[in-house]
């Protein structure tokens, strides 16, 4: 299970890293590093300890980031099978709400038939979803009728 993402903010611009350190910052292994090297991180020399420039490995890692976003454009949602911003199939979308103002979309992509999801505000629902029939369902409900109990409950201490 791959671990989380490699931030380029946390590199510092003027500083030199060699591989061990680069990682360690970067809370990645060695081996994550030396895959950027053979993908196009170029170091300072090829001499050894091999040190990379931080402007040069924090500018590799935004481009390799950059490179893999694909921004969902009006009507489309992302699927994570095609992974690609797709159209839904036969134009409709549902909407359940999260709180009072932002929910999910949920639909169904239109050429390898996978739920494709989306936040979005409900004050926005016309202009990311324009031409399309956007059902607006209700949230799920509590298993209980109540609201969620205060945990700042002083019962305990009346008995005393």
């Amino acid at each position: 299970m791959p671990g989380k993402r490699a931030s380029p903010r946390a590199i510092k611009l003027h500083r030199t890293y060699s591989v061990e350190e680069a990682a360690r910052t970067l809370g990645v292994h060695k081996n994550s590093v030396r895959g950027w090297q053979r993908s196009g991180l170029t170091p300072i020399d090829n001499a050894r300890p091999i040190l990379f420039l931080g402007r040069d490995l924090r500018a590799f890692l935004e481009r390799r980031s950059a490179s893999r976003k694909r921004p969902c454009h009006a009507g489309t949602l992302y699927c994570f099978r095609c992974r690609e911003p797709r159209a839904p199939a036969l134009g409709m979308v549902d909407w359940t709400p999260i709180n009072a103002r932002t929910g999910n979309l949920k639909a169904l992509c239109g050429t390898c038939e996978t739920i494709m999801h989306r936040r979005a505000r409900r004050d926005a629902l016309a202009t990311i979803m324009p031409g399309l029939l956007v059902q607006i369902a209700e949230g799920p409900s509590r298993l209980k009728g109540k609201p969620i109990p205060s945990l700042n409950c002083d019962y305990g201490k009346e008995a005393e």
